[in-house]
């Protein structure tokens, strides 16, 4: 299996990276992307022999182009350069792990080019769901969740008829502050950042804390697989060892256990449909206390409720949520609004957003800026003082 890896040195994409070296055997890396941080990339491409890399910020490209031809790695440069890559690429499959809506034109590249997309890129179907939906069915392209609910949920309902399926039930952990403390307003970025179960990056760890992740992979499943957003439940489940559950028409319910490991649903999207031995730790349901799972309470956490109505919104609604979050999470990792603030803004953002369609990538795009000017502006008049 050839694989090309976006955004291999987050946090998702360096556990790509050591699946992919464990299965050397199996997997063989063609090409890698980056942002900017260009000397781990080189180090990636060096340790798996990809030749051919890109880094989509140009001035990390031209700063660093020296040492990669220096190695015998063809860089790339830009977010043109991303597109080139993956045309290029000659992989069977291609893992999108950029963070935020940039990686969006990624996955509509892959999908209308018909090639299979391992997908944890959350955002392209957050923000542009229906043109990638669509484009998947034209070309007849393969999307492999990789987020660990809808890598569950994908297999459960391997081999089941898709009228069969009831409801789905997205698992969420509760974040640090599922229950403590009473006052959210004063939790600082370093408690934020101690998520129980889950070590992931900084701006997916205050989406997890805000739940505004759960509302993200509820927008997800909906495109993903075809069900209404009110056939669509979360619960709270703190052990996160069962990562998503389905429910059949006849009252049966299938789920994915496994522990909080995010290298089992990577190797399950790169080695699909095979199951091989990997590097992530077996489960052992006897040092299991419980496993217990309750209701969101959702006016401690509104993100969860502002994602879902911003899917029955519909049109670049979900691009303006998606947009806000994301500045209003940088706001607050850089000190200038508290927890609470996050989903102040979002809410102000979309009350005040324009309403469009979303007909095309450059409306998502219109709105995802357009919400991010509105996101600052509504950052600025809350900021808190030094």
């Amino acid at each position: 299996m050839r694989v090309a890896i976006l955004g291999s040195t987050g946090s998702i994409g360096t556990q790509a990276m050591e699946v992919a070296g464990t299965l050397s055997d199996r997997l063989e890396v063609t090409a890698l992307s980056a942002h900017r941080n260009g000397r781990l990339l080189l180090d990636q491409a060096r340790v798996l022999g990809a030749g051919l890399a890109c880094l989509s910020d140009p001035e990390a490209a031209g700063r660093y182009a020296g040492l990669f031809a220096g190695a015998g790695v063809e860089l790339l440069s830009g977010p043109e350069g991303v597109l080139e890559l993956i045309a290029r690429a000659e992989c069977d499959l291609v893992l999108n792990a950029v963070v935020g809506t940039a990686g969006l034109p990624a996955t509509l590249a892959v999908c209308e080019a018909g090639g299979t997309l391992a997908l944890a890129n959350k955002e392209s179907l957050v923000a542009g769901g229906r043109l990638v939906m669509e484009a998947s069915r034209r070309a007849g392209a393969g999307i492999i969740p990789v987020d660990s609910e809808h890598s569950a949920i994908f297999q459960c309902l391997r081999g089941e008829e898709p009228a069969g399926l009831r409801r789905i039930i997205l698992t969420a952990s509760g974040g640090p502050f599922y229950e403590e403390p009473a006052d959210l307003a004063t939790v600082t970025v370093e408690q934020t950042m101690a998520h129980p179960t889950w070590r992931m990056g900084r701006k997916v760890t205050v989406d997890s804390a805000t739940l505004m992740n759960k509302g993200l992979e509820v927008l997800e499943a909906h495109h993903l697989f075809g069900v209404p957003l009110d056939d669509i439940e979360v619960v709270v489940h703190r052990q996160s060892i069962v990562h998503s559950m389905v429910e059949m028409a006849d009252g049966s319910v299938l789920a994915q256990l496994g522990v909080p490991d995010m290298r089992i649903p990577i190797q399950y999207a790169l080695t699909f449909p095979e199951r091989v031995p990997g590097p992530a730790p077996r489960l052992d349901l006897a040092a299991e206390a419980d496993l217990t799972f309750g209701p969101v309470d959702a006016e401690r956490f509104p993100c969860l409720a502002i994602a879902v109505e911003a899917g029955r919104a519909g049109g670049t609604a979900p691009a303006a949520m998606n947009a806000a979050n994301e500045e209003a999470v940088e706001a607050f990792l850089s000190g200038r609004i508290g927890f609470t603030g996050i989903p102040g803004v979002v809410a102000a953002v979309m009350d005040a957003r324009e309403r469009l369609e979303g007909e095309s990538i450059e409306d998502v795009f219109y709105a995802d800026r357009a919400a991010r000017v509105l996101a600052r502006d509504e950052i600025t008049r809350r900021e808190e003082p030094r």
